[in-house]
């Protein structure tokens, strides 16, 4: 089982045109889709899940769908916020924040803070989040933290000053959709993770699908730079 699971929640437009509705369907629809993943990973008692909600490439989407975008993300958290809560779930939301609304700023606070004393699933949603940028404002933290405190870098690690410090990277590496990219996401975390592409898009992903993925994963032997005889003799 792994403990952490990330996900690039791909086709969400692409589900919406092969039906003749507006794009906009198509993300609420992935909502939807969201939510069952995310139940489906508390029950099975995964630790992490982590999904790409919106990422600073995105803002150059045609302004109407950011727009959107922003709105249904907004009322996504009001109304999901207590049923976080109530399931145990902790939420925390990794990204360059301050390009968004002062409402939708208050709002992901608010439900970081209601439910930061929760101790199952943690879900991360990467929001305006860009591995690169992720990389950089780490360095940028390291040099400033080794200045102050008068330390030197060389005994700082990165991974203790990127947006996940404190949380076990990604076991598998989810991308729905067809494309098989990574595109900008949890470049540093997703090192030794374990890759799945499918094509079928994320409106479409349900629990079965998630099972395909982790029986995949599940057959996967994770060497970490080691050979496969080191990890079957020990």
């Amino acid at each position: 089982m792994p403990r952490h699971i990330a996900i690039i929640m791909d086709g969400n437009g692409r589900w919406a045109t092969q039906r003749n509705k507006p794009r906009t369907a198509g993300h609420k629809a992935g909502v939807s889709a969201l939510r069952t993943t995310i139940e489906a990973c508390a029950t099975y008692g995964v630790d992490v899940l982590t999904v790409f909600a919106f990422s600073s490439e995105n803002w150059r989407r045609p302004d109407q769908e950011v727009s959107m975008l922003m709105e249904l993300f907004l009322l996504t958290l009001k109304n999901q916020a207590k049923r976080l809560h109530k399931n145990n779930i902790r939420l925390k939301i990794i990204g360059e924040k301050t390009k968004f609304s002062e409402s939708l700023q208050s709002k992901m606070q608010e439900v970081e803070q209601l439910t930061s004393d929760n101790t199952g699933l943690l879900l991360i949603i990467a929001a305006n989040y860009g591995g690169q940028w992720d990389i950089e404002q780490a360095c940028l933290q390291m040099m400033s933290y080794a200045s102050k405190e008068n330390v030197s870098l060389s005994d700082l690690k990165v991974d203790d000053f990127l947006s996940t410090a404190g949380i076990p990277e990604p076991d598998l590496f989810i991308r729905t959709g067809g494309e098989h990219r990574i595109s900008n996401f949890l470049l540093w975390q997703l090192a030794y993770s374990e890759l799945y592409f499918t094509d079928t898009l994320w409106p479409d992903f349900d629990k079965d699908a998630l099972d395909l993925a982790m029986t995949h994963y599940s057959s996967r032997q994770r060497r970490f730079g080691q050979t496969g005889e080191q990890l079957t003799h020990g």
